[in-house]
């Protein structure tokens, strides 16, 4: 089946709405997450029912079919190997490779996302924390929480974000919040939902709700 990078992302992104929501997708947080507008996700929403890629549901919502689920776990593969690549082979800062990723990850060959893979040891999760699948599409799970969701005196590395955006990558990068930096929560205050954290056991920082909500890490 000839399919469209368009095509692709829609798919993709209908993945990862369900996969963050837990629930079909609706075609307003498609239309959120593609950046588009209504009339273009009804568009697509029809042309990949007829290729029998999604089912749609008025009131419902959009799920992927099982050759739909494929085609979107295959695109993330590639992408999240090609943020591996560019990170630790060509040095790029990972607020940098998402847009790169993005291009490369339309890359059709079979062979070469399974050469790159053994490449770079097969890895299990890409610089930002994501898991990458492996080639028949099963995910790495790991237990992890937010840090709002830690508790005073509670502990661990971080090993994701939960914002990809460029912005909030570098301020943890200015704030040296990088994944492994292991954070401890010193106080929590409740009027607005701030946090006193130490950091590697060296240095104390109060972090906003923002960033709390945005930063996963692994207990200990």
């Amino acid at each position: 089946m000839d399919i469209s990078h368009t095509e692709e992302n829609y798919l993709k992104a209908i993945f990862k709405i369900s996969e963050r929501n837990g629930k079909p997708a609706s075609t307003n947080a498609i239309s959120n997450e593609m950046n588009t507008t209504a009339a273009s996700v009804t568009d697509m929403v029809k042309r990949l029912s007829d290729k029998t890629l999604i089912h749609y549901e008025r009131y419902r919502g959009v799920t992927l079919t099982g050759q739909g689920e494929q085609i979107a776990t295959h695109l993330i593969r590639k992408h999240r190997l090609w943020e591996v690549f560019l990170v630790d082979k060509l040095h790029f800062s990972w607020d940098e490779v998402h847009e790169i990723a993005e291009q490369l990850e339309h890359i059709k060959s079979k062979r070469l996302v399974e050469r790159l893979d053994e490449y770079l040891g097969f890895p299990k999760f890409d610089p930002h924390g994501d898991p990458i699948p492996d080639a028949d599409g099963n995910f790495t799970i790991r237990k992890q929480a937010l840090l709002s969701e830690l508790k005073t005196g509670e502990q661990g590395p971080v090993v994701g974000v939960h914002d990809h955006t460029t912005a909030f990558l570098q301020y943890l990068d200015r704030m040296e919040l990088v994944l492994g930096t292991t954070v401890k929560v010193l106080e929590y205050f409740e009027y607005d939902e701030s946090m006193r954290v130490l950091i590697n056991n060296e240095r104390e920082q109060l972090l906003s709700k923002k960033v709390c909500q945005n930063l996963f890490v692994q207990k200990q």
